[in-house]
């Protein structure tokens, strides 16, 4: 499976929680730097958070604290675990390799205020 697949992503007030994950077994094991990014309907799509090999991660200002990205390697998936909520979240959320166009589907995520 080469492409991922996203999922979890749903509806949910403002100041919840949902957990992210990209399952592609090729994917995860197959790039040193993954990311998740989102689109917001009308705007461009824009990155969110990365992970490398390393363990090291890094956030957009606008989600740091709020929203933490974890790989799991036995399970072979790619998580983002999003905290605190705002309506400003919404979008379809993807994931790719670092600095690649996704493939996937995406998962979408709406944030009521």
């Amino acid at each position: 499976q080469v492409q991922p697949v996203e999922s979890g992503g749903g509806s949910v007030q403002a100041g919840g929680s949902l957990s992210l994950s990209c399952e592609g077994n090729e994917f995860i094991t197959g790039y040193y730097c993954l990311a998740w990014s989102r689109q917001a309907p009308g705007k461009e799509r824009e990155g969110v958070a990365t992970i490398d090999g390393n363990g090291r991660t890094r956030y957009i200002d606008s989600v740091k604290g709020r929203f933490i990205i974890s790989k799991d390697n036995a399970k072979k998936t790619l998580n983002l675990q999003m905290n605190s909520l705002k309506p400003e979240d919404s979008g379809t959320y993807y994931c790719a390799a670092c600095g690649t166009t996704p493939t996937g589907q995406g998962t979408q995520v709406f944030v009521s205020s």
